[in-house]
């Protein structure tokens, strides 16, 4: 019988869950998308970094449940930007979850900035909340890169197209999903946070790393 409890991901962005139920499968543990629980309300992003909105997303969700759910929030940095969009990189347009008008206007807000200014990051933030609401576990990851002047691959979401990776001479938008699965900001956040939670879970009493 396997230690782990079914744990609920509080997001309903199904290229993402995909990613990230691929990353916990070699570990038998099973996620279960929030959408496939009916009344879950969705979770207001209002906090004013990616650990917060973490947090936000994995306490409401599992009060609401009494279940164990895990959270992750992301976005891209672009530092000739001061980090915008950030926390607004899936509204940075102004309607959630519109790609083609963020990247529109990525584009737009970097047309007289030169390639070699034009540095950014992904970075994710994920956390593990008790059924109680309480995190336990948390963990951070990131991915440099520079944006592009154009599109170029068709794979991912978001920025992945515009968004190139110097050690791979590709965008994400190119990568194979395999490849992006081991060098992605949210890999590289759940490479951390699930030896984490394999622990938590074998030896319960024990307090997990910070």
């Amino acid at each position: 019988m396997t230690p782990f409890p079914e744990i609920v991901l509080s997001s309903r962005n199904r290229k993402k869950i995909g990613e990230i139920v691929e990353l916990f499968a070699p570990y038998g543990i099973s996620l279960v998308g929030v959408s496939e629980f009916e009344n879950v309300p969705d979770v207001v992003e209002d906090a004013d970094s990616f650990a917060g909105n973490a947090a936000k997303k994995a306490t409401e969700v599992a009060k609401k449940l009494n279940r164990w759910v895990i959270a992750e929030d992301s976005g891209l940095c672009v530092d000739a930007l001061g980090g915008a969009p950030g926390i607004y990189s899936a509204r940075y347009a102004g309607e959630q979850g519109a790609d083609g008008l963020n990247n529109e206007k990525l584009l737009r807000e970097l047309s007289t900035v030169p390639a070699e200014k034009r540095t950014a990051y992904y970075l994710c933030h994920a956390v593990l909340s008790d059924p109680q609401g309480q995190i336990r576990i948390s963990a951070e990851g990131r991915c440099g890169g520079r944006i592009l002047t154009k599109f170029l691959g068709e794979h991912g979401f978001g920025y992945d197209p515009l968004f190139f990776v110097p050690e791979f001479h590709q965008t994400f938008g190119q990568l194979s999903p395999v490849v992006k699965r081991h060098i992605s900001h949210r890999a590289k956040a759940f490479e951390r946070l699930i030896p984490q939670i394999l622990r938590f879970f074998e030896h319960p009493q024990s307090e997990p790393s910070p």
